[in-house]
């Protein structure tokens, strides 16, 4: 007995003194591994820490594809992301430049060339996201640690402050939903050591390190952590925590000339990237924003963050409040608290958008450092001290269980908030009352032992029995929800027949806009929070293609339509068997399982020249069938006039008559009481030369809470809910249907906005006559490999002008037989030149917007910043 005593004071003597770096790691490793158990047992059965939606749809998409990319040498550009874009732009949001994802990939590429691992591919990526997780929240956990111990704070507290945080439920909520934002939580407290640093010692390295790491990292997390750390900055200067701090004007030039300096440095991915953010189109979110309003029950079952009893009852601790890093710690948590029930405050930190709450890492570094802040003194506390307290930490908890219409306990574990905060609060009285003088070490240990337990509860509970992580399995990523192995051998059969590198195959898993990404093929298809804006407005305004379902963020196939398809390089065609919307010229060439291949008759040569104009302005009042002919007899450019007269295209909607099926139908508002109805159009005289229609009206839904089917004949698109945050707000819908005297529009039960009809019929003559007259043109061989595309066309007949299916985007460079030329913007978005008589060798460079300067002015001043700091520490104090 008195053996183990001795053992046991020694260890606790170990503990309370300052822990080396490797006892610190081997602590937070210890941590990090048992707060993802829950990920860890489901890993072993064959599941992954990763969401059914983004997780699956863009995460683990765009690692694979980056990864192929780096190992090839290409960093700016691909091919296969979408139409054709900028990687280093468009996913600078995701890991284009992550830090953590670019050391996993050097890692990846290590194992992979010594042949520990086989090529990786979607599942290696799903695999990995565990590891990493473990090893990112170590790294949180130590950076943190220091945080606190740089603020004078015991090794033990500080340790116990950095679970606090390192755990906290956005965590995880990050790491399974948007991986990458997990890693804003390593940079935040590096970024407050450095402020500390220059509040205490005026010391600017740390801080300049951090800045310039941030800018470089990601810019959307640089903009929020910056927020942030003006919020800190604030609260510090009305709060000093130490004696002789520099002087608020001393910090702001320090602050300025070194966030400058970082900006500088990091400003060669930051500024691109941020480009890239410009340069995107999303719909502005025209909803009223509430400025208060109650978004998440943080005591007992916080969606994305949670206030830990301990926390709670420390903000009550009055007589605490005479310390200043309590103080400090404890109006920063309150503030915050209020700060995350504010939508508006939501949508500040997300660029005054629609409000996410993505910032709130900060409050549980604050929950932490006030934990850190109070476990040193909570043997000074009296009873009678902690009534009160008691007293407001129960009531509130009351309170929030009393007014929460959401919260419904039906089982042990959705109270398991509840039920660690009552242990924590007897655990406090009986310590308290009984004066126990390891209150310190016992409630440290409480502490994290309910951190970890609210961690693999939060996992089970919020993402997988009720998020949307529960069916991530090995088996439902090789299924035909994702990737099944009909859709695989299909899309292997036709890639290894096509001798074209530059043919896409128009295919998608539903709602996966991804999929060429993850079945390794050229589509037409993708999916990101960032995009080229030319070709979304194409999507969206110019040509108004539906694209199956409404959402921001994507664009996908060419609405069936088989003049877009023969432009745009779409030779091949996959849907089910029992998909009926198959545009026209497609014939049968495949199948495998449900799916079926075709192949397109019409398709065009990716090189097309004409001396025949459109002005884009011309065409503006114009059908979208009128703009699809206009492109395939010449060429649509924004500055020169028009040589050619507008294709025409009659409105036939006067030749068709209404008819109401289960539904009311007055003044363009269409009322359906039962489970689905409509209206027909009936067309009077049908056109016998006419193989499709196309259909373009307003349609709105009114009522619907949910998404619903939007159908048109064979064709079925998808309309977002009533108050949705993804809508598009484009409610001038164009559908291509197969020409039919009777077009039935179908709804389910509710009311909607459905007016301003308008019909063209398409005989395909003027595709049908482009596709005779393209094939006694010489071919024309093109490369296009990552950032470069070139090709020589030999102009013997006077051709004025060349369109390419190269989505236009700024970065691009055009030589031609050596020379500069300018790119002309054509098609709406993609790219035309100017020819030349006789031979013309015709070559593109990718590189994004401004990189050159910005990687001169990045290495210029990495060199100076290390010079000046050295020559600093040389000079005696």
């Amino acid at each position: 007995m008195d053996k183990r005593k001795s053992k046991h004071l020694i260890l606790l003597k170990q503990i309370k003194k300052s822990p080396p770096i490797f006892n610190l790691f081997v602590c937070s490793i210890t941590i990090a591994f048992l707060s993802h158990l829950f990920f860890i047992s489901e890993w072993l059965d064959g599941r992954y820490m990763t969401g059914i939606n983004d997780g699956l749809s863009q995460m683990q998409p765009f690692k694979q594809l980056l990864y192929t990319q780096y190992k090839e040498g290409q960093f700016f550009y691909s091919p296969d992301f979408g139409l054709g874009g900028g990687t280093y732009t468009q996913l600078g949001y995701y890991f284009a430049t992550s830090i953590v994802f670019l050391i996993t990939v050097g890692v990846t590429l290590i194992l992979e060339t010594l042949g520990v691992i086989n090529e990786p591919d979607i599942f290696y990526w799903a695999d990995v996201i565990l590891v990493i997780s473990v090893i990112r929240m170590t790294a949180i956990l130590m950076i943190t640690t220091y945080y606190f111990r740089y603020l004078r704070i015991s090794s033990v507290p500080a340790f116990v402050g950095a679970v606090v945080y390192s755990t906290s439920i956005i965590y995880f909520r990050h790491v399974t939903y948007w991986e990458f934002f997990a890693d804003a939580m390593i940079f935040l407290p590096l970024l407050l050591i450095g402020i500390e640093r220059i509040m205490r010692e005026g010391k600017v390295a740390v801080f300049l390190v951090a800045v310039s790491l941030s800018f470089f990292d990601n810019f959307y997390f640089a903009y929020v952590n910056f927020l942030l750390m003006g919020i800190y900055i604030l609260f510090r200067w009305m709060i000093p925590l130490s004696e002789g701090e520099l002087k608020k004007s001393k910090q702001i030039k320090l602050y300025l000339i070194n966030g400058v300096t970082g900006f500088l440095i990091g400003g060669v991915v930051f500024v691109p990237s941020v480009y890239g953010f410009l340069n995107n189109y999303r719909p502005s979110f025209e909803d009223h924003i509430p400025v208060f309003e109650f978004v998440d029950n943080i005591l007992l079952n916080g969606r994305v963050v949670y206030i830990p009893v301990f926390v709670l009852l420390s903000l009550f601790l009055f007589t605490f409040y005479k310390n200043k890093l309590f103080r400090f710690f404890a109006v920063t948590t309150m503030i915050l608290i209020v700060m995350h029930f504010s939508p508006l405050v939501g949508s500040v930190f997300n660029g005054f958008s629609a409000p996410q709450y993505r910032w709130e890492y900060f409050l549980a570094l604050t929950a932490g450092g006030l934990t850190a802040a109070t476990l040193p003194k909570l043997l000074l506390l009296k009873k009678k001290q902690l009534v009160l307290p008691i007293f407001l930490t129960t009531s509130l908890y009351f309170l929030f269980y009393r007014f929460d219409p959401k919260l419904n306990f039906k089982e042990f574990s959705d109270g398991y908030l509840a039920i660690t905060a009552i242990f924590t609060i007897l655990f406090v009285v009986v310590l308290i009352m009984f004066k126990n003088q390891r209150i310190e070490v016992v409630m440290s240990f409480l502490i994290i032992l309910t951190s970890i337990i609210n961690a693999n509860f939060f996992q089970e509970n919020r993402l997988t029995n009720t998020g949307t992580e529960f069916r991530v399995s090995k088996e439902y990523m090789m299924s035909d929800e994702y990737n099944g192995a009909d859709q695989q051998e299909l899309v292997r059969m036709l890639t290894e027949q096509e001798k074209d590198p530059l043919a896409r195959i128009d295919w998608m898993v539903p709602l996966r806009n991804n999929t060429p990404i993850v079945q390794k093929f050229k589509g037409t298809s993708v999916y990101s929070s960032i995009l080229n804006k030319e070709l979304l407005l194409f999507y969206l305004q110019d040509l108004e293609i539906d694209m199956k379902r409404e959402s921001v963020s994507r664009y996908g196939s060419f609405g069936d339509r088989a003049n877009l398809s023969s432009l745009f390089m779409g030779k091949y065609f996959i849907a089910k068997r029992d998909d009926k919307a198959v545009p026209y010229g497609y014939r049968e060439i495949l199948s495998s399982g449900d799916y079926v291949a075709y192949e397109n008759d019409h398709l065009l040569p990716f090189i097309r020249t004409t001396n025949t104009i459109f002005q884009e302005n011309d065409l503006k009042n114009t059908s979208p069938l009128a703009k699809e002919q206009a492109m395939l007899e010449g060429i649509v450019l924004e500055e020169e006039n028009s040589n050619e007269d507008i294709p025409k295209s009659e409105n036939l909607i006067e030749y068709t008559r209404i008819e109401k099926v289960n539904s009311s139908y007055e003044k363009g508002v269409l009322k359906i009481k039962e489970e689905e109805g409509g209206i027909d159009l009936v067309v009077n005289h049908l056109n016998p030369s006419a193989k499709d229609y196309y259909l373009k009206f307003y349609f709105e839904g009114l009522s619907n809470k949910e998404e619903f089917f939007l159908k048109v004949n064979e064709y079925i698109t998808v309309r977002k809910e009533v108050g949705s945050i993804y809508r598009t707000n484009v409610n001038e819908i164009v559908v291509r249907i197969k020409a039919n005297e009777r077009i039935s529009i179908r709804l389910p039960k509710g009311s909607y906005h459905l007016r301003d009809f308008e019909l063209y019929e398409e005989t395909y003559e003027v595709l049908e006559r482009v596709k005779e007259k393209s094939k006694k043109e010489p071919f024309t061989h093109v490369t296009w490999s990552g950032n470069r595309l070139s090709f020589t066309y030999q102009n013997d007949h006077n051709k004025q002008y060349a369109a390419i299916p190269l989505p236009y985007e700024k970065g691009w460079r055009l030589s031609v037989n050596g020379e500069p030329r300018k790119i002309l913007k054509a098609n709406y978005a993609f790219t035309g030149i100017e020819l030349i008589d006789g031979e013309n060798q015709v070559e593109f460079v990718y590189y994004p917007p401004f990189f050159f300067p910005l990687l001169f002015i990045s290495v210029l001043t990495i060199i100076t910043s290390v010079f000046i700091i050295k020559r600093k520490k040389a000079v005696p104090k």
